[in-house]
């Protein structure tokens, strides 16, 4: 994600409504905001957005001239939503005798229901209006709250409403209603009469326009719905249950919604991928895609398949300064709005530092989770270009240290996960001058080249096998030398353009473990700090410990809790499982983060406020956290993967699990895990395990 001021898709999200709170729906890339009411009002951040433009930017019901009052809205899946309302009592009459439900239902445009029930014993009559309006304005402007002079042509036409963009002829939106509707510029009205204990029910549709042709959208049982796809996903997804209500909550909304955020290539004949989240990035981004795949691999190790070879697709080939691309970089950002030129510099971004070596990271565990020789053949010149990018582009000064300096003033200021603007700091709270080491980065590389160092020598190159494992030893001694802050017990968050210690307390730190690439001897030293108050909230692990310079909670980095960093963190403490005070952390911030989820409907966030729970009983949310989220939606999985100690390799057969559930969890179960050719079903409760289906020529390694 971003959060660096007015350059590129980044800045602090404009506030996407005044109070109240937003819906968000999401399907594949397009997503709608709205009030509670179901309402979109002009002059805000709220709308349906189609392919990063806004196609609807007014869109508010009126009952005889008022707006409705809120009851409740139901969000069964990230893709539909009801709207309960009522209309308002007459004056004088303390009770409303009419109740409105709204159906909507979003994919590539909007499907909206609305039945009017009378509930009294007399007909009543009223005129309903629905005010439409469009500006097709770019999402970067809209999530900056800037003015963007769009605006729409209206024209009712045989029926239906048309809209088209004033700036571009051949976008536009179309109106379609049942039910009596009159259709004029800007508004759809309906005279009705509700007969007593009866109900008037009329169905909208919106559909976009792009290039004069109309958007088709699936409904129903069409094949290509979004209910329908759901489906056919949740067919092939492996099956996760807890015994806990509260995890089995959890786990349910995590599927739904990796469901509603994988983008289905099917039109362009490119594979499925995951996008960041609702509501600005859905689109592809290659450190949050690549993060979310291989914390999703044990519900579905196809979509990590989908997103290394679309990301394979976008690899860097030359150096664009502009777009900061260069050989063998993976990608940060793709964008298709209409200002999306203006603002990348083309429709791709590449300012990501860490994405690149994430990319072999994933390459690698998909193998071990079952991806086939002729996949990974495919793609192992994408992850050599990658290597080559971090050996030639990424350590661009020799020191053996990968680094970022931003190539125009135009590019993001940071380019590690942590990539707002003051993000990397020291612990005075001073800012680190560029070019910058982060020490999280460190540790994909030295996870890099260890993962094709493991692919060589399965294919028979024990050359290059040989080669990157020793130059991942020397990178991990290197590490240690440069960012052990002694003094401290703990990593600096990076080394700066001097090659000083940026010496502040992070979870960046945290994200070393994770990777392997501190020592036994370092690792228990750092639990101690990591399990201290300063970083530890009691809803999760803070950015920023509450004692550096820079901490606020209320902050996008600088002591905020990510859902997706703290569960990075607790997979990395439980690889050092044998460490005294390790596991007993990882619970403690699952336990916390977990808690979290429940005080949130049972979806994490992209992040939230690092107030310390003895401050404040419910995680304070922060104001523009996109919800759902890629990476907080897949991080319970890699919770329960974590602890489940759950490791297979399917090439060598072998599949390793040695659980140690938190004892709350009570039983969990993935059923129809697909490891390759094998299918198998674990069930697990503390640390006793039963596994099914495994094929006899597997060896189950239960230590």
């Amino acid at each position: 994600m971003n959060a660096t001021p007015s350059i590129l898709n980044s800045g602090q999200p404009a506030a996407i409504n005044g109070g109240g709170g937003t819906v968000t729906l999401v399907e594949a890339s397009t997503f709608c905001l709205s009030d509670p009411l179901g309402d979109i009002h002009s002059g805000t951040s709220q709308g349906l957005f189609y392919r990063d433009a806004r196609v609807i930017s007014r869109w508010e019901l009126r009952l005889d001239g008022q707006p409705a009052e809120h009851l409740t809205v139901l969000t069964p899946e990230a893709f539909k939503g009801r709207f309960i309302l009522r209309k308002p009592p007459r004056a004088g009459v303390a009770d409303s005798t009419v109740l409105v439900v709204r159906r909507r239902l979003i994919g590539n445009g909007l499907k909206e229901a609305i039945s009017v029930h009378n509930l009294g014993h007399e007909d009543t009559a009223m005129t309903i209006t629905l005010f439409v309006d469009s500006d097709f304005a770019d999402l970067f402007a809209v999530k900056e709250g800037r003015n963007h002079g769009g605006g729409a042509e209206h024209n009712a036409v045989d029926g239906d409403l048309h809209l088209t963009d004033h700036n571009e002829p051949g976008r536009g939106l179309t109106v379609t209603a049942t039910g009596g509707a009159v259709m004029l510029p800007g508004t759809i009205t309906w005279q009705v009469v509700v007969p007593a204990r009866g109900r008037w029910d009329t169905e909208i549709l919106a559909q976009p326009v792009v290039s004069h042709r109309r958007v088709q959208m699936a409904f129903g049982d069409d094949e290509d719905s979004p209910i329908s796809r759901l489906k056919a996903w949740r067919a092939t997804a492996t099956d996760l249950t807890a015994t806990d209500p509260s995890l089995s909550d959890v786990l349910q909304r995590t599927e739904s919604d990796l469901g509603a955020l994988r983008i289905d290539g099917s039109t362009d004949g490119a594979p499925a991928y995951v996008a960041a989240g609702a509501p600005w990035f859905m689109a592809l981004f290659g450190r949050d895609s690549l993060l979310t795949s291989w914390m999703a691999l044990p519900l579905d190790s196809a979509l990590a398949v989908g997103t290394l070879r679309r990301l394979a697709d976008l690899q860097g080939t030359k150096v664009n300064p502009i777009t900061e691309e260069e050989p063998g970089r993976i990608m940060h950002e793709m964008r298709h709005g209409p200002a999306s030129g203006q603002v990348l510099g083309g429709t791709v971004y590449y300012g990501s530092v860490d994405a690149t070596p994430l990319f072999v990271m994933l390459l690698a565990e998909c193998w071990r989770w079952g991806a086939g020789d002729a996949v990974v053949r495919e793609l192992l010149p994408a992850a050599d270009a990658a290597l080559a990018w971090i050996d030639e582009y990424g350590d661009s000064d020799g020191d053996g240290f990968v680094e970022y300096r931003r190539k125009t003033d135009r590019g993001l200021s940071n380019q590690g996960w942590k990539d707002s603007f003051d993000a990397i700091n020291d612990a005075t709270g001073h800012l680190a001058e560029p070019s910058i080491a982060l020490c999280e980065v460190q540790g994909y590389v030295y996870a890099a080249r260890r993962a094709r160092a493991q692919l060589a020598e399965y294919f028979g190159d024990t050359g290059t096998a040989e080669r990157l494992r020793e130059q991942a030893e020397t990178l991990k001694a290197q590490f240690d030398e440069a960012f052990w802050v002694a003094k401290n017990g703990w990593y600096a968050v990076a080394l700066d353009g001097q090659k000083n210690q940026v010496d502040a307390l992070t979870s960046n730190a945290a994200q070393c473990l994770w990777t392997g690439i501190v020592s036994d001897e370092r690792a228990a030293e750092l639990i101690e700090r990591l399990a201290d108050a300063a970083m530890d909230s009691g809803f999760g692990l803070r950015t920023l410990a509450s004692s550096m310079g820079a901490f606020n909670p209320m902050s996008y980095h600088n002591g905020s809790v990510w859902p997706h960093d703290t569960a990075i963190a607790v997979a990395g403490l439980l690889r050092y499982r044998h460490i005294p005070g390790a596991s007993e952390l990882a619970e403690r911030l699952t336990t916390g983060l977990l808690d979290a989820a429940g005080e949130f409907g049972g979806r994490l966030p992209e992040l939230f406020c690092g107030f310390a729970r003895t401050d404040f009983r419910s995680p304070v949310p922060y104001p523009t956290s996109c919800s759902p989220q890629a990476w907080a939606s897949a991080a319970p999985l890699l919770l329960v993967r974590s602890f489940l100690g759950l490791s297979p390799c399917a090439p060598t057969r072998t599949l390793r699990v040695t659980p140690q559930l938190p004892r709350e969890w009570g039983k969990v179960g993935l059923t129809d895990l697909r490891l390759g050719p094998a299918t198998v079903s674990i069930h697990a409760e503390g640390s006793t395990m039963h596994v099914h289906g495994l094929p006899d020529d597997w060896k189950l390694v239960t230590e």
